[in-house]
């Protein structure tokens, strides 16, 4: 929206500024820095007085860890609200709207009703379980058939959509997937990405800190992308249009720094999954959008890390009976190894700025 003012710069030469993405990307993350601010305690209160609070599983099903976690019991949820109107606030104002955009926005409103039903469920239920896992999937089911049916409908993107490309290499390595397997494939990135964050929120300030580092390479990625130059010179995929996508992912760090400030050990709120679910899928579409799904792998390697720790743990008891760690997620392994909370989640942290470096070389190794 405020990208029409360049328009007017022969009447303020300044207006010129907002042609410029890395303006806008500065912009978009500060607006949404403020919305959050602002948004956030008045948020809080109304969830405080509504008793939205998040659910947790009792000692019977967790043991030592329901201990652990027992002055929590009176924090809200639903959090996510926070970001989204931050995010969608800032991204409406600064970003140049195109088709990606669209489709990025259209993808983490969806998930955001979606983890907004599930958290519904766990407060007025009283129970941690929430919406079922079947109907989770289906609902990103069909994000995906939209996400994909539009990109594929329009002739200035359906060429991109049909290319796969993997880090390392410098051309696509598939210059026309089946549609088939499109929708298989970003449906599997999408709400991979969604499901992993998920996991990953546990923990006061774990997930909502590894999310800003992973969305600040992505914007990175998304820079690049979009502009010819660069793309070329790093012998990167064209993708006209991607640069409005690292609009947006200022805007999720802006959010997710106000989100941060509330969130920090002792929470004031949590996000649940009207966070977790939206900003997950959100990641994991603009990494698609970007052809950089493989990269998400090395850049998400928190997700990563927790995901596979849940799948290894369900294998193995299913198996054998015994347990590989004391807990899964993994940050619970390490909670109840006697790490403090914080401890774990400054670790992750760092973990996760390690593996957004690692992502960013993939960049320059060609």
């Amino acid at each position: 929206m405020l990208y029409e003012l360049a328009n007017f710069e022969e009447y303020f030469g300044p207006l010129r500024l907002f042609r410029y993405l890395s303006f806008r990307c500065a912009g978009g993350l500060m607006t949404a820095l403020i919305i959050g601010f602002i948004v956030g305690p008045w948020l809080i209160e109304r969830l405080r007085r509504f008793k939205v609070e998040q659910a947790f599983r009792d000692q019977k099903e967790v043991g030592k860890l329901a201990e652990l976690h027992n002055g929590k019991k009176a924090t809200p949820t639903m959090g996510g609200w926070m970001i989204f109107t931050a995010v969608m606030g800032a991204s409406l104002l600064w970003a140049r709207w195109n088709l990606l955009v669209g489709v990025s926005l259209l993808v983490y409103t969806g998930l955001t009703l979606i983890g907004f039903a599930d958290d519904y469920l766990k407060v007025t239920k009283r129970n941690s379980k929430g919406l079922p896992g079947r109907k989770k999937l289906v609902g990103q089911l069909l994000l995906t058939l939209a996400a994909v049916g539009l990109l594929y409908w329009y002739p200035d993107t359906r060429q991109n959509l049909l290319e796969l490309w993997v880090p390392f290499v410098v051309n696509p390595v598939w210059m026309s997937m089946p549609l088939w397997f499109v929708i298989a494939f970003f449906f599997m990135v999408m709400a991979g990405s969604s499901n992993a964050l998920n996991l990953t929120d546990g923990l006061d300030g774990l997930a909502i800190g590894c999310t800003i580092t992973a969305t600040l390479t992505f914007g990175i990625f998304a820079y690049c992308a979009g502009n010819a130059v660069i793309s070329n010179y790093l012998f990167l995929s064209h993708v006209p249009g991607s640069g409005e996508l690292a609009v947006i992912c200022t805007t999720v760090v802006g959010a997710g720094l106000a989100f941060l400030w509330f969130n920090a050990p002792k929470a004031d709120v949590y996000m649940g999954d009207t966070g977790s679910l939206a900003l997950g899928g959100l990641i994991g579409t603009i990494a698609f959008l970007v052809h950089q799904p493989f990269t998400l792998v090395i850049v998400g390697g928190v997700f990563v890390m927790e995901a596979v720790s849940v799948l290894m743990q369900v294998f193995f008891f299913k198996r054998t009976g015994r347990r590989i760690f004391r807990m899964a997620p993994l940050h619970h392994h390490f909670e109840l190894g006697g790490w403090s909370e914080t401890k774990v989640v400054i670790r992750f942290w760092i973990l996760s700025l390690a593996f957004a470096l690692a992502g960013l070389a993939t960049l320059k190794i060609r």
